[in-house]
């Protein structure tokens, strides 16, 4: 068991520690873990491939993501579904006490850092989704369609072998480390909902957990239910989430001029250069960017795949503006919250008691009541997304069939009433190798096959300049038919 844990912590170091440390002239330095080095040379080569893609493309992609699926009466999802679905698990912990980890480490400045990650994030997240719709399978088991960078690798590896394979032994590396991940997640999920209902509504852990899990078996069990749950969910979080935000700022309107002074100041360390903290304002914003809206991980393609569209670029697209939804907004909810917190009120705070003292300085009690029933909805909504992504990787490794699905969703749901009573480091650190290996292996078939991706979006934009004119066309004929 030993060895297991040690095995465990070093593979987490590998990934998430520092590998080496650029020096600062004011003192301290900037930390590069290997993540970080696949991820943000990543998002800027495709940033750059994409011609800023969020920023050319932003008024396409909201027009898209009002788009039904071609056949209502099919079983796959919608465009907008399998954004839904992508964003139940990009808009999690991460988006509450991951954002208050950055900011109470780096400062107001690690915001700044965030939004610039999500902007090169965006545009690795259109490519790993378009592909995911190139490389999609017809889904025997649940209807619709499966896929995800397990296929893609796979697909890839055929094509450079020039034979058909069986498995790929990288697909395969991927899937399980999936599986690895979400399995972790699952633990944190309960912990975090128990934590919160104990503090706000002091229930006992063993009351919510068994609530939490009843509730999340129901729903598995049910066909189509995950879906349909997650359709009235998100949204609703979401809105709800951001709405309460701006009446925080209405409240607070002269401050915010204030906020965004801090935000830009303090992003290029113009107060905390000298004393050696620029390293922390950069890392912090980039690090928890990076990890909450998911971009290059390679989770939200299984989701991506699983979208009936008429081209598959739109997919992607949607799935950039996710990442916009994740880090632009919600992420930006919640630092908002806590910059408008008196530092007085916030000394010897951190996490979630950070948070909910933000939330208690502007709402009172309510406050602390309505970010308890967030972490629930954010966290209930990541765990039936995560079992969603499963049923690709589960079909890759085991085929497409029921008892490999039944297994893995009870095991889920074993970890999440395990997490709900206790907390265990060791698995909370397994997730984050799984999301680690998982980026790893995505990343590096990204830059092979990500001239498929480039090319669908040209063919895309190609298209909608033709649809364009066509439509000036036809107004244009209107006026000459009438005379």
């Amino acid at each position: 068991m030993q060895f297991i844990i040690r095995a465990i912590q070093f593979f987490y170091n590998l990934l998430w520690g520092d590998l080496f440390t650029i020096p600062l002239p004011g003192g301290g330095g900037i930390g590069i873990s290997l993540l970080v080095l696949f991820l943000i040379p990543t998002g800027i080569y495709f940033t750059i491939r994409t011609k800023g893609l969020l920023v050319r493309l932003f008024p396409e992609m909201i027009r898209i993501s009002g788009e039904k699926k071609a056949s209502p009466h099919s079983s796959a999802l919608s465009g907008f579904q399998s954004l839904i679905v992508s964003t139940a698990t990009r808009v999690g912990m991460g988006n509450l006490v991951g954002v208050v980890a950055a900011v109470s480490l780096g400062g107001a400045g690690a915001v700044f850092w965030m939004w610039v990650t999500a902007f090169i994030g965006s545009s690795t997240a259109y490519v790993e989704a378009t592909l995911a719709q190139l490389h999609k399978r017809k889904d025997p088991l649940y209807g619709g369609y499966q896929g995800g960078p397990a296929y893609y690798i796979h697909d890839y590896e055929e094509k450079i072998r020039k034979k058909p394979i069986k498995k790929s032994v990288l697909a395969a590396a991927f899937a399980i480390s999936g599986l690895i991940c979400w399995f972790g997640i699952s633990q944190v999920i309960g912990n975090s909902v128990s934590d919160a209902f104990w503090n706000a509504f002091h229930i006992p852990p063993i009351w919510t957990t068994c609530g939490l899990v009843i509730l999340a078996a129901i729903i598995l069990i049910l066909p189509k239910a995950t879906v349909k749950a997650l359709d009235i969910i998100v949204p609703v979080m979401a809105a709800i989430y951001f709405i309460i935000t701006l009446i925080i700022l209405t409240l607070n309107i002269t401050q915010i001029p204030d906020i965004f002074r801090r935000i830009f100041a303090e992003a290029f360390g113009f107060r905390q250069a000298v004393a050696g903290g620029f390293g922390a304002v950069l890392m912090n914003g980039v690090k928890r960017g990076l990890f909450s809206n998911e971009a290059g991980s390679g989770s939200a393609p299984c989701a991506a795949a699983a979208a009936e569209t008429d081209h598959p670029a739109k997919v992607g697209l949607l799935q950039a503006f996710g990442v916009f939804i994740d880090t632009i907004v919600i992420c930006s909810c919640t630092a908002f919250i806590l910059l408008l917190l008196p530092e007085t009120k916030a000394e010897g705070l951190q996490g979630m008691a950070l948070l909910q003292a933000a939330m208690s300085y502007h709402l009172g009690q309510a406050g602390i009541v309505f970010i308890a029933i967030t972490v629930f909805l954010f966290s209930f909504s990541t765990f039936l997304g995560v079992l969603y992504y499963a049923r690709s990787n589960i079909a890759y490794l085991f085929g497409s069939n029921h008892l490999s699905q039944t297994i893995y969703k009870g095991l889920a749901l074993i970890m999440l009433f395990i997490g709900g009573l206790a907390a265990y480091q060791t698995v909370w650190d397994l997730g984050d190798v799984g999301i680690g290996l998982m980026t790893i292996f995505n990343i590096i078939i990204l830059y092979p096959m990500g001239k498929e991706a480039l090319d669908s979006l040209k063919q895309y934009e190609q298209f909608r300049k033709e649809q364009r004119k066509a439509k000036k066309a036809k107004h244009a004929e209107k006026p000459a038919s009438r005379q």
